[in-house]
């Protein structure tokens, strides 16, 4: 017998009597054709006041309307003891602070190790059925909050959010030099380097980005920037603050020593990197609509020990 989380309901307004379930569970619940589809062929997945029935059926005030979709695991990741610091979790969300050097999901050579392996973990020893499913990526090298949603409902709404823009993404940056303006906006199409595939360029070409940003702290060598993403680009953060020509410090892709056509301070400048292991960047806050509750929700992560002693070390150095 299929097993299933508990179901999403909505109670029919006495303005919706007449309308079709399909056009309520789209209009009111905001599921998805393709999770419509899905759940219409299971025994439970769609019932009014406790019946099975066509999505064609006409609804009345008062029907109470559950939407349940199957229980399901990551058969693909193995279970594996990894820690990581959990900020919020409900039925529907999991909001973790992911480690610097932690890879989110499985890749090709990287089959265990990942936050998903240890996310896997942790919901199988609580007895909770649960497939991984992130809404949005972090870097293997950048730290903070990080969205896991406990059902393709959730995933799906969150998901529709960010394409809508609606999805907030802070991040805390340790930079070389201090940009100019002190606030502003970095406006530059983000594509492939078709001369090395990995990387990612700002070039006419490429896919619309913008990187609002700000100083919060200068420091002699460098300085702390606060920063919120207008879009989602591969690495654009990197991209966008080496591009005006402060690039992350820890940086080795996109870093102070590619920057040949820059004014630095090459010596001081070697040296500032090799106080963090990493590129100094680190998600801070996340907000966003809860999928359920419809309440705005923020979710943040204080800033991590490597680049609060990066911090540290850039306030003493002499100019």
């Amino acid at each position: 017998m299929m097993s299933y989380y508990d179901p999403i309901v909505y109670v029919v307004l006495p303005e919706d009597e007449g309308m079709l379930l399909k056009t309520i569970l789209q209009k009111r619940l905001g599921v998805s054709r393709k999770l419509m589809s899905r759940v219409k062929m299971t025994e439970c997945g769609i019932q009014l006041n406790g019946q099975r029935v066509y999505i064609s059926e006409k609804v009345k005030g008062g029907d109470r309307i559950e939407l349940r979709m199957e229980k399901e695991t990551s058969e693909d990741i193995l279970p594996e003891p990894i820690p990581f610091d959990i900020i919020y979790e409900d039925e529907h969300l999991l909001i973790v602070n992911k480690p610097a050097g932690l890879i989110v999901h499985p890749t090709s050579g990287h089959y265990t190790g990942t936050l998903a392996n240890g996310v896997v973990h942790y919901w199988q020893e609580k007895g909770e059925q649960v497939r991984f499913r992130p809404v949005h990526r972090l870097d293997q090298d950048t730290s903070g909050v990080l969205c896991i949603a406990k059902n393709p409902y959730v995933h799906q709404h969150i998901s529709e959010q960010m394409i809508q823009g609606t999805v907030d993404k802070y991040y805390t940056a340790i930079v070389h030099g201090c940009p100019e303006p002190a606030e502003g906006i970095i406006d530059g199409p983000i594509d492939r380097d078709p001369l090395e595939p990995h990387r990612r360029i700002v070039t006419p070409d490429g896919y619309p980005a913008r990187t609002l940003y700000h100083i919060v702290e200068r420091y002699p060598h460098g300085s702390m920037v606060h920063i919120k993403l207008e879009s989602g680009r591969t690495h654009q953060i990197r991209v966008h603050m080496s591009s005006i020509g402060c690039p992350l410090i820890g940086d080795t892709f996109y870093g102070a020593d590619q920057l040949t056509h820059v004014e630095f301070n090459r010596e001081q400048a070697i040296l500032t990197d090799t106080w963090i292991n990493r590129q100094a960047l680190h998600a801070s806050k996340l907000s966003l609509t809860h999928p359920l509750s419809g309440e705005r929700v923020t979710f943040t992560a204080a800033l991590p020990t490597d680049m609060a002693q990066l911090k540290a070390q850039l306030e003493e150095v002499q100019g």
